[in-house]
């Protein structure tokens, strides 16, 4: 961990490190140079300093006991008094990878009025769930969730700690792996445990989705990944199982909170994007942005759980809005039925719909890629095809 040190013998407090400060981190008080907690440790003010008088000292990593970490550690992730969904997907894969090491199952979670959804986590089989109830963590907080997951961590010793790859886990992945000097993968597509080392195989896609990466941490502990949603198969309950639940005190005086919330703003195009059973997306193909009304007419003929997607291209080119975006770029989904409409399949597109169920793709190049992977292939112009399938849609309501 990095630590700064104003030399109090040295500084003329000239005033260069503050202009250089984007963090407005710094201050001149009685002449000397001082550095508040909202310092990045970004070095800039330390290579300006006419006279040396800044410098930034690394703690050397501790060498790693790697015998000690045990278990799988899952983040609980809550929004309000709910645990988000993508957390019974990282139960379920995680009981898997658990089995075969033959160690046991974590998870924590922070929130307020969260215990009895916490408890309800045991019977998913997850052998003991750690839970900080509190009003104080009511609403997530960067400095707060970090502090208190890295306690349990040094506490419990896990040697795979996994987040999903939400807004809140890829926020506080980075912060928590730093803190823990140890590495982290994001965004992973797939998880494995190496039968003869004993190490996740973490696989994620990269060079834009071009090729698929698969990466371990060998030398440090526990080994971190932020897992996409709509991935992973998500756990059933084990009606006989029953794992241990352990309440934890929050002590507001021992932790940092630097920061105030004075709003949320809800996405609520995200939500049911993600959450739809049934998605119309729309690509390159439609031409221009009054397309997607066309699109918005089909999905209506299934009603309440069909939403609208998206391809990156119709997304760059301004024709509906990136929360509909689904793709390596965008939105991860698995949905039970997925039409697209001239979309012609790229990888980056693919990474975030091949999970769907049933695939009904539309375009009039026959060579589309998006044809291999589709389970109902219609070649022809959309404006032709998808007219007559909400007409006949509309005939069997």
């Amino acid at each position: 961990m990095a630590t700064i040190i104003i030399h109090k013998d040295r500084c003329t407090g000239c005033g260069y490190c503050i202009e250089s400060c984007v963090y407005n981190s710094i201050s001149i008080e009685s002449g000397l140079a001082v550095i508040d907690d909202s310092c990045q440790m970004c070095g800039v003010c330390s290579s300006v300093c006419p006279v040396d008088a800044i410098e930034i000292t690394t703690e050397e990593k501790k060498d790693t006991n790697l015998s000690e970490y045990k278990g799988i550690l899952i983040f609980g992730e809550a929004k309000g008094s709910n645990i988000c969904p993508v957390v019974y997907e990282l139960i379920g894969k995680s009981r898997e990878l658990a089995a075969e090491l033959g160690e046991k199952l974590f998870c924590v979670v922070l929130g307020h009025n969260i215990n009895e959804q916490a408890r309800a986590l045991t019977g998913y089989g997850v052998d003991e769930v750690y839970v900080y109830d509190d009003p104080n963590l009511s609403v997530f907080k960067d400095d707060i969730y970090t502090d208190l997951i890295v306690d349990i961590v040094d506490n419990i010793k896990p040697s795979i700690f996994l987040l999903g790859a939400t807004s809140v886990g890829r926020s506080l992945g980075p912060r928590i792996a730093s803190k823990l000097q140890t590495g982290l993968t994001a965004d992973c597509t797939a998880l494995s445990i190496d039968p003869d080392t004993r190490l996740l195989l973490q696989t994620r896609p990269a060079y834009g989705g071009n090729i698929m990466a698969t990466i371990i941490c060998p030398n440090s502990r526990p080994q971190m990944a932020t897992v996409r949603y709509k991935i992973m198969k998500r756990a059933e309950a084990v009606p006989v199982y029953k794992g241990g639940f352990t309440s934890l005190e929050y002590v507001a005086d021992s932790i940092r909170d630097r920061v105030k919330v004075r709003e949320i703003l809800e996405e609520e195009e995200e939500e049911s994007l993600i959450e739809a059973n049934i998605i119309v997306s729309g690509g390159n193909g439609l031409q221009n942005r009054e397309g997607f009304s066309l699109l918005e007419k089909l999905a209506d003929c299934f009603g309440a759980e069909a939403a609208v997607g998206a391809s990156r291209v119709a997304v760059d080119k301004g024709w509906i809005d990136y929360s509909h975006q689904v793709g390596f770029s965008g939105k991860t989904v698995r949905p039970r039925l997925y039409i697209a409409c001239g979309i012609s399949g790229s990888v980056q597109h693919l990474a975030g719909m091949s999970r769907s169920d049933f695939v009904v793709a539309i375009n009039k190049d026959p060579a589309a890629p998006i044809f291999k992977v589709c389970d109902i292939g219609l070649i022809g112009d959309l404006y032709d095809v998808v007219p007559e399938l909400i007409k006949e849609l509309e005939k069997a309501r």
